[in-house]
């Protein structure tokens, strides 16, 4: 099984016999990005699979089918098979928000009915949402979702989305908390307020949870102009 990863409109053959590393100063240098590390991604063949690896010590990342079916948290320390034949990866560093595709050409595993997948923590399940609710998820998303392939974004501030919206922060933050709250209950992980959970880091991973899952799409950015 051949293995590629795409990012940015370039694409590289991965060599079976050598670990391909992603990050500041990985063999895939995605940027010169302080709050990226220099090798935060590892991906290599090994026991008739190839494998996705967090080699980071700090961020975490997103990993979905690409059909937002099927949906894991790779965390710091953790691996996970590529199985699909293509696989989506989302992660953020400071303000900017990554995305890259891996493509093997014998894929083991097709999600066949995404409806009747077992609930648990890489599964995604409908979540009903107000437009409202909605709007706060593509205001923090609008530079994501408008990226048109390039693989890089910068996500805007509350402050920013809010203005985005024409609200108030108070009215923008508490309906935040209702859509991170709602998720939680759903198992989504990093969306939970606590120490050492930055505003910065949730409002990342909810922006890559909701894109990579397809909860909010480019359809979804009209919300932007109602008067909601």
């Amino acid at each position: 099984m051949t293995m590629h990863v795409e990012f940015c409109g370039e694409w590289t053959q991965l060599d079976e016999q050598k670990p391909f590393t992603i990050g500041r100063g990985g063999d895939l240098q995605i940027d010169d990005n302080p709050y990226l590390h220099r090798h935060f991604l590892q991906v290599a063949r090994s026991d008739g699979l190839w494998w996705l690896s967090n080699t980071g010590s700090q961020l975490s990342a997103t990993v979905t089918d690409g059909a937002g079916s099927v949906q894991a948290f790779l965390a710091p320390g953790a691996r996970l098979p590529l199985v699909f034949a293509n696989t989506t990866v989302l992660f953020t560093a400071g303000p900017t928000t990554y995305e890259l595709t891996l493509v093997g050409n014998e894929p083991t595993f097709e999600v066949s009915d995404p409806a009747g997948a077992t609930s648990g923590e890489t599964t995604i399940g409908p979540v009903l949402l107000t437009e409202s609710q909605k709007a706060v998820i593509v205001a923090l998303a609008e530079p994501m979702l408008k990226r048109e392939g390039t693989g890089t974004s910068a996500m805007p501030s509350s402050k920013d989305a809010a203005a985005r919206l024409g609200w108030e922060m108070t009215r923008f933050n508490r309906k935040l908390d209702n859509v991170c709250d709602k998720l939680d209950r759903r198992g989504v992980r990093g969306l939970r307020g606590g120490p050492g959970q930055l505003a910065t880091n949730r409002r990342a991973r909810l922006v890559e949870h909701a894109v990579a899952s397809r909860l909010v799409t480019v359809e979804d950015l009209k919300l932007l102009d109602l008067k909601l």
